[in-house]
């Protein structure tokens, strides 16, 4: 062990998003030692891509709102496949996350009265999103930056973690390399927090930054920690199809929020053609109906674009293979018929929506303010993750925790907008308490340098070889793939290709050379990286082939329809003892008597 370098912390959070960052200021707030490793730059979390606000029910543009209110609203947009536990302490505890947020220094839009502004967004019964412009993941970032750099955390960045360290069943470390030199290290710790985000990039067109390949479900998985909802995989339904080196690029839900609408190459807003139950279709289909509603008339119906983020997503993907999408295979996001109601339009959107209207003009060269966007369904976020306590975080495996994206439970089949950002905070906040809890009644554990050896071994294999494949094609084969046959529809026959072609995926993976030193070689860290994408790709194939049912961000060609039996229960992974996939299917965490009423309240 000598030869690796050592670090030694009560509690180790891997990943600085907003989600690692409120575990780091946590568990440093109950007197531990933390460190905190991070795969990118301090600040480069892909937490700064949320743009449209976090949810929490503040109240502050419409009285009704309340944490029950947004509770229902969260189990009705998971399908009620939602951990019920996870999804009460969210809607309680987010108000009070924002309102800490803000005395930190968060800097949020105001109502003329000074209270936090709320915007409406897809799924929310009430305007309930607090913000910054459009740029509120990134003041997310700052303001907990600059929060947890004065309580003593260690930050280690450009570090990737391969593999986690157990005594036994329990973690007490993790075995990591510097990205820069090539150089490994070894993390000793008494409690790890998973803040590693989602598999976005297991897709060819996404929204999500490089950074996120599955590192977090991966390690947890070869750990021994149950993963949960794997199938259910979102694809927001704006994101930039126009040019192609920025296809995939989020265009945020408040473009919606704020009056844009959706229209086809006819010129139709087709979103009023398919409105599902429990909602109602509007008397009228001009954009008036919309922009009624969200500049704050309670009587007004809900525009058909802010339905969630599945139902826009497939209503979307009809228009363009029924050929009535827009010429580069998308359809058109308009913001600026708003001219037509408020004077001072282009001004008023600039404020309102500062990033999306740089981001057009630079990138596209179009002002959003003047004509219309091309938007296209773009994978986003991940539902399922590690299974977790919903109270304290920790996962099946003792020690380990997890939060934000890489956990499962909150968002159950399908994530309501802007519930990222508060569940970030909310269980941000628990996993680094429970944590430090955790780190203080158990000693440190001792590390099995047999077990470091051979992990180190595996990961500098790709350097040894000669002769191999380029890890980049296969990477690239892996997107073109997924994207597919495991994408926004599926069905059988497709679902079983797809296991086919990852069986020899794998197997061009494990002959996948990245030739030259360790120092500076992105080649080597690409094939690392596919360890990682392989599993959780298999994982959430084999899970949407054993959904046999369509039900929130899974969609079945083959068994269209909801299915109540199905709806009994989550499906969960964990790696065999025999090293295979074993699935299982789990029942429902119950669902207290006077939760049950709350929905009922709130249907």
């Amino acid at each position: 062990m000598a030869e690796f370098q050592t670090h030694e912390h009560d509690v180790l959070v891997i990943g600085a998003g907003g989600a690692g960052l409120r575990a780091a200021i946590e568990a440093a707030a109950g007197g531990v030692s933390v460190g905190l490793v991070c795969k990118s730059l301090l600040g480069k979390a892909h937490t700064v891509m949320a743009e449209g606000g976090l949810a929490a029910a503040l109240a502050n543009v419409d009285e009704r709102d309340s944490w029950k209110v947004h509770f229902a609203d969260t189990m009705r947009g998971g399908q009620y496949l939602n951990n019920p536990r996870m999804a009460e302490l969210h809607a309680q505890e987010a108000p009070g996350c924002v309102h800490e947020l803000e005395s930190w220094g968060a800097l949020f839009d105001r109502t003329r009265d000074g209270r936090i502004l709320q915007r409406n967004f897809g799924g929310h019964a009430y305007p309930r999103l607090a913000h910054v412009g459009d740029r509120t993941g990134l003041e997310m970032i700052r303001t907990l930056q600059d929060h947890g750099i004065h309580q003593g955390i260690d930050v280690h960045m450009e570090c990737t973690v391969v593999e986690l360290l157990k005594d036994g069943s329990r973690v007490v470390g993790a075995l990591a390399y510097d990205r820069e030199r090539g150089r490994f290290r070894i993390f000793r710790a008494k409690a790890i927090v998973l803040a590693t985000g989602g598999i976005g990039r297991a897709f060819k067109i996404t929204s999500n930054s490089w950074e996120y390949t599955g590192d977090g479900q991966s390690l947890a998985y070869h750990a021994g920690a149950d993963l949960m909802d794997m199938e259910f995989i979102q694809f927001h339904p704006t994101g930039m199809v126009w040019p192609p080196s920025v296809r995939g690029i989020l265009v945020t839900e408040g473009v919606r929020g704020e009056g844009g609408v959706l229209k086809n190459s006819l010129g139709e807003r087709f979103m009023f053609n398919d409105i599902p139950e429990p909602y109602r279709k509007s008397t009228s289909d001009t954009p008036e109906e919309g922009w009624r509603y969200v500049t704050g008339d309670k009587n007004a119906r809900r525009p058909p674009e802010l339905l969630t983020r599945d139902h826009v997503a497939r209503c979307i993907r009809r228009e363009v293979r029924e050929g009535r999408g827009s010429p580069h295979g998308g359809v058109y996001l308009d913001i600026a018929w708003i001219k037509e109601r408020i004077a001072n339009a282009p001004d008023h959107i600039r404020k309102k929506l500062p990033s999306m209207y740089h981001q057009f003009m630079q990138l596209a060269n179009i002002d959003i303010t003047a004509e219309p966007m091309e938007v296209g369904p773009t994978t986003h976020y991940t539902m399922g993750g590690v299974r977790v306590n919903g109270d304290t975080q920790m996962s099946t495996v003792p020690g380990l925790f997890a939060a934000g994206e890489v956990a499962a439970g909150l968002h159950g089949a399908n994530r309501l907008g802007g519930n990222s950002l508060s569940d970030l905070l909310v269980f941000g906040k628990r996993a680094g308490a429970h944590a430090a809890q955790y780190a203080k009644a158990h000693g440190s554990g001792a590390i099995d340098i047999h077990a470091v050896d051979t992990a180190a071994q595996k990961a500098l294999a790709p350097l040894d070889r000669t002769g191999g494949e380029s890890p980049y094609q296969i990477q690239q084969d892996l997107q073109e793939m997924m994207q597919a046959k495991v994408g926004i529809v599926r069905q059988e026959s497709e679902l079983q290709e797809a296991l086919v072609e990852l069986d020899k995926l794998k197997a061009r993976a494990a002959k996948a050379s990245a030739p030259g030193n360790r120092e500076y070689n992105p080649g080597w860290h690409t094939a690392l990286d596919l360890t990682c994408l392989l599993t959780v790709s298999e994982i959430s194939a084999r899970a949407a082939l054993e959904r046999k049912e369509s039900r929130g961000a899974h969609t079945r060609d083959d068994f269209p329809d909801k299915v109540a039996e199905w709806g009994k229960f989550n499906l969960v992974f964990r790696r065999g003892t025999d090293g295979g996939m074993v699935v299982e299917r789990t029942p429902l965490v119950p669902l207290r008597d006077e939760l049950k009423q709350v929905i009922e309240e709130h249907k």
